[in-house]
């Protein structure tokens, strides 16, 4: 009967049945087919450099995300994540000034300036009641207008040749292998902890899933989506340490596309914009699948707006996709 009912069903149907039973497989299925349209568009795209390269772009978006996923598995959303990560990338060549050292103090005062941004988008959201994507965006272009304050709008510093090299290098002379991959083992073990094996993850998802229900069961709904934006902010802020590394020096804005960016990924992943549903692996898979797009999309010559023309669509082909009744409702 039921292989009967599953004939019956169109390609489409079947698609979008396969897309919201394994998201993040599915992800992967898009990135290796993205990859190969880059392959044949591009042939010179197939080494051992440009791997590398795809491997640290998805790392860093991933960290991103990380925070993303779970603010909106709780409910939220946050578009205060590129303007937290640029801040982070500019105390980040600030404080380091091209000097090895001040590390533990940089992680403390810039882990501080995400979860302060962060609490402030949680209390704002939750407490105050503001709608998510209003109240991040509007406290994201405070944080913003901060940045030109404190740079005058001239880049300062640089990031010094040791942390440099502990994200670009290559580990074993191997040109695929670039040393962001040391953080990853730390980064992916403790989101998979948090979401899956804490006491916090677990609520996280009751309450994105059903607020009301996780109230009735004792659980401190607005103390557990704050926290998912100091999460949030937190990771976010790691990010732009990570991505001023990355890129030498940093200015104002550097890495506010990643706002959009991360938001999409975790949607390509299968976390639903409704709450209570998403895992990290999808994540990861759908911030491969945004750096291998971005390489198709260069690779085909496109400018900058026909980039973001493609990026909206495919946003609205996902929301499509993705779209899922809630199991629980309130």
């Amino acid at each position: 009967m039921k292989n009967n009912l599953t004939a019956q069903l169109s390609f489409g149907q079947r698609m979008k049945m396969f897309i919201q039973k394994s998201p993040a497989r599915m992800a992967f299925i898009i990135a290796a087919i993205l990859y190969l349209i880059t392959i044949i568009i591009s042939p010179a795209s197939l080494n051992a450099s440009a791997i590398g390269s795809i491997i640290m772009l998805t790392l860093l978006l991933s960290f991103a995300s990380a925070g993303q996923t779970i603010v909106l598995i709780g409910g939220g959303m946050d578009f205060g994540v590129g303007a937290v990560m640029s801040s982070a990338a500019i105390l980040t060549t600030t404080i380091m000034n091209s000097q090895n050292g001040h590390f533990v103090e940089l992680l403390v005062v810039a882990l501080a300036m995400g979860a302060a941004v962060g609490l402030l988008n949680g209390v704002c959201s939750v407490k105050i009641g503001l709608p998510p994507m209003i109240v991040t965006m509007a406290i994201s272009n405070v944080v913003t207008r901060m940045q030109y304050v404190l740079t005058q709008g001239s880049p300062m510093g640089y990031a010094p040749p040791a942390f440099i090299s502990s994200v670009t290098s290559r580990l074993f002379g191997l040109k695929f292998l670039p040393s962001i991959v040391l953080y990853a083992l730390i980064i992916f073990p403790l989101v998979f902890f948090l979401l899956n094996r804490s006491r916090f993850g677990k609520q996280v998802y009751l309450v994105g899933n059903n607020p009301v229900a996780a109230r009735l069961n004792g659980i401190n709904v607005s103390r557990v989506q704050i926290l998912t934006y100091v999460f949030s902010g937190m990771f976010a802020a790691f990010a732009g340490m990570l991505g001023a590394a990355y890129m030498n020096a940093a200015r104002c804005q550097i890495f506010d596309e990643y706002a959009y960016n991360s938001l999409i990924a975790v949607i390509i992943g299968g976390t639903a914009f409704s709450g209570g549903v998403g895992t990290y692996t999808g994540s990861i898979a759908g911030s491969l699948v945004m750096v291998v797009l971005s390489n198709v999309l260069t690779a085909m010559g496109l400018a900058q707006p026909m980039r973001n023309i493609f990026m909206g669509l495919i946003m609205i082909l996902l929301l499509i996709l993705y779209n899922r009744e809630k199991k629980v409702r309130q």
